[in-house]
C-alpha cells in the first residue's frame, strides 16, 4: 500500500497495518487518502458503478477529505480501479460510516474492495474509532457473504426501504431494503474472520434461502424480483424483532440466531 507505521503504536494497529498490507498486496493495489486531484476520479468510480449523478459532488468530496473524513482511492499501475467514502457519525456511539465503495466491474472479486476496507480499519483504530457500520441489500448474496464472514461484521438493524426509490444503475425501482451491520473492528469475531476462520455452525429458529442471483432476478423477472423482496421483508421484520440475528451457513443461505455473535466455531 503502504500504510505507514509509527514507533509505538499499539499491537491491534501493527497487526491491522500488516493484514491491510497484505490485502493490498494480494489485490495487487495501492491503497491511499484520496487528495483533490483524485476527486474527479473517484466520482468517475462512483457514478461508473450507480449512474451519473448518483455520487456526491466534487466540493461535497473535497470538503469530507478536508475534514480528515475516509474519502480513499485503490490504484493499479497509477490507474485508479476503485474508491469508498466513509464519515464520522454518533448515533448509537461514535463510528465510521461506511457509505460507498466502488470497484471497476474488471475488478471486482479481485480483492480491491476487502483491500479499501482493511485501509478503513487502520485509520479508525488509529483515531481511537472501535466500530465501522454501513447498509447493504440482503438480497445480495456476495455482499452478504463479504460482510458477514470474510469481514466478521454483524447485523445489528433491518431498515425496510431505507433511501426509497434510488433509480439507480443497481437497484433501479426496487425497493431499497437494507441490513445495518456494526464491524466491531478489534473484536474476536472480526480477529478470527480476517485471519480466513471458519464461523460457527449457527443453531437457526428460522432460514431464508439465498438460492438466486438476485441482481440478475431483478433485471429477467421483475414480477418474481419484487415478490421475494416482500417475502423477505416480511421475515426480516419479524424475525429481528423477536430477537434473532441473521447469519450465513456455509452455503450463504440465511439463518436467524440467538447465539452470541462472537461465537467461536465448533470442532470441525
Amino acid at each position: 500500500m503502504s500504510v505507514e507505521t509509527e514507533v509505538g503504536q499499539p499491537e491491534v494497529v501493527q497487526e491491522a497495518v500488516r493484514q491491510a498490507d497484505a490485502a493490498a498486496a494480494a489485490a495487487g493495489v495501492t491503497v491511499r487518502q484520496a487528495e483533490p486531484g483524485d476527486l474527479a476520479a473517484v466520482i468517475g468510480l462512483f457514478e461508473r458503478t450507480w449512474g451519473v449523478g448518483h455520487s456526491p459532488d466534487k466540493s461535497m468530496l473535497l470538503a469530507l477529505d478536508f475534514a480528515g473524513n475516509t474519502v480513499l482511492i485503490a490504484t493499479r499501475a497509477g490507474k485508479p480501479v476503485g474508491a469508498t467514502l466513509g464519515f464520522l457519525g454518533w448515533a448509537d456511539g461514535v463510528h465510521l460510516h461506511s457509505h460507498m465503495a466502488a470497484v471497476v466491474p474488471w475488478q471486482r472479486g479481485s480483492g480491491v474492495g476487502y483491500a479499501l476496507k482493511l485501509f478503513q480499519r487502520v485509520l479508525c483504530l488509529r483515531h481511537g474509532i472501535a466500530d465501522m457500520r454501513w447498509t447493504f441489500d440482503p438480497l445480495i448474496r456476495r455482499n452478504a457473504h463479504f460482510n458477514l464472514v470474510k469481514l466478521g461484521a454483524e447485523v445489528v438493524r433491518f431498515l425496510p426501504d431505507f433511501y426509497g426509490r434510488l433509480d439507480d444503475v443497481i437497484t433501479g425501482s426496487d425497493r431499497s431494503d437494507r441490513f445495518e451491520v456494526c464491524w466491531r473492528l478489534d473484536s474476536p469475531r472480526t480477529r478470527r474472520a480476517l485471519a480466513g476462520e471458519r464461523p460457527p455452525t449457527w443453531s437457526a429458529s428460522d432460514s431464508l434461502p439465498l438460492d438466486v442471483d438476485f441482481e440478475r432476478l431483478r433485471v429477467d423477472d421483475p414480477a418474481e424480483a419484487a415478490r421475494r423482496r416482500e417475502e423477505s421483508r416480511a421475515l426480516f421484520r419479524s424475525a429481528l424483532s423477536r430477537g434473532l440475528r441473521p447469519e450465513l451457513t456455509g452455503n450463504n443461505d440465511y439463518v436467524f440466531t440467538t447465539d452470541a455473535a462472537d461465537s467461536a466455531p465448533g470442532p470441525a
